[in-house]
């Protein structure tokens, strides 16, 4: 194992505790991001099935509005004119709001109604039916264009926030928890290392220990016969002395 596949860190008990914690934080982190990333997917899938119908809608809408556009025309004629001198500010108008969907911000737009309109009565004289259902039209036509920019901005939000998070879940998947792992590998095998040359070195002290024990036994034994025959030694000595007297 090179030293690049693990970290830099010196073998010990506190360092075999610290990789310990770090790879349990490293799995829960892992844990925790592929949580947000499926519930990110989720919405993904939902936000892409809606902008999907969205569009759909949008196209006969369109076409809805574009038609009565022409109806209005050919029934009133060029009501241009009347309409710009009329508009003085806008009437639908838009706000933001924002949603939460596992940390990330998405911004969601909607459209209200501000006023009534100022050339209400156009069209009094001849097509105010078809005038009346062109606005209704080009309403809902704002109304469904507000929605579907709302969701293609949630659209491009997430699908940068789940490349990114795809991102750091391989990263710590493949990249941290193993290098991890290897370091602490690599601190358990040393350690079983030193605890093996410890063991080695006691019980080479132990054999030296005993035969020095051994050695010391021995010549104590040694000086006791020793001292054993010097006292039968005497004791001869002594018998001698009282049969000569």
């Amino acid at each position: 194992m090179s030293s690049k596949d693990r970290l830099a860190i010196f073998p010990s008990r506190g360092a075999q505790m610290l990789m310990k914690a770090r790879l349990k934080g490293a799995q829960k982190g892992h844990s925790l991001l592929k949580k947000k990333a499926d519930a990110l997917q989720m919405r993904f899938r939902m936000i892409l099935s809606k902008i999907i119908e969205t569009k759909t809608l949008m196209g006969e809408v369109m076409k809805e509005a574009a038609f009565s556009l022409a109806e209005a025309k050919f029934a009133t004629g060029d009501f241009n004119q009347v309409v710009l001198q009329n508009v003085t500010k806008a009437q639908i108008k838009i706000r933001t709001k924002k949603d939460n969907v596992a940390g990330v911000t998405l911004p969601v737009f909607e459209c209200y109604q501000d006023g009534t309109d100022t050339y209400e009565l156009a069209g009094l004289a001849r097509g105010g039916q078809q005038l009346a259902k062109l606005k209704k039209n080009y309403q809902s036509a704002v109304k469904l264009l507000v929605e579907l920019a709302s969701l293609q901005t949630s659209f491009v939000t997430l699908d940068e926030v789940i490349k990114i998070t795809n991102r750091r879940v391989n990263a710590i998947e493949h990249v941290i928890i193993p290098r991890i792992e290897r370091t602490l590998a690599y601190i358990i095998s040393e350690l079983d290392e030193l605890e093996r040359e410890e063991f080695y070195r006691l019980k080479k002290i132990q054999d030296k220990k005993k035969v020095a024990r051994a050695k010391a036994d021995a010549i104590k034994a040694d000086n006791k016969a020793r001292e054993q025959a010097a006292e039968v030694a005497n004791l001869l000595d002594e018998g001698d002395e009282d049969l000569l007297f």
